[in-house]
């Protein structure tokens, strides 16, 4: 007979499984973040500035490679609107249109890059800088 199948075997590894998730942070709010950011592409920014506001309110709240995750989310927000905000100046001259093109693809691998640091509980890469 197995005597891992006892009620108080059992009741220990549920306590261990709850003390576990206790222990790890739940990092939905902040995908729900980068996700928001990710629509603010077809939603002209709007959703962008849902997901920024949910990133300054938590911001604080976590373990410090969680923070620095709100942190990244509220950077990327900031410079996805200066770069916009260029690229619509720019599209006087028609260049606009080009680094439109360029500014999507930086938000995209921004976040992706941020979702992917989310799942392996890790802070992002390069949490200052203004390219990827």
């Amino acid at each position: 007979m197995n005597d891992d199948a006892t009620p108080d075997n059992l009741s220990n590894t549920h306590d261990h499984a709850v003390a576990e998730q206790r222990r790890s942070p739940d990092t939905t709010i902040a995908i729900v973040g980068y996700a928001l950011q990710l629509a603010g592409i077809a939603t002209g920014g709007l959703t962008s500035l849902l997901g920024v506001v949910i990133a300054y309110v938590y911001r604080g709240d976590g373990p410090s490679w969680l923070d620095d995750h709100y942190r990244y989310q509220i950077r990327t927000f900031w410079l996805s609107l200066l770069y916009f905000s260029v690229s619509a100046l720019l599209t006087l001259i028609l260049v606009g249109f080009l680094t439109w093109l360029i500014a999507v693809v930086w938000l995209v691998i921004r976040c992706v890059k941020g979702i992917k640091g989310l799942q392996r509980r890790q802070a992002p890469a390069n949490l200052t800088t203004w390219w990827l």
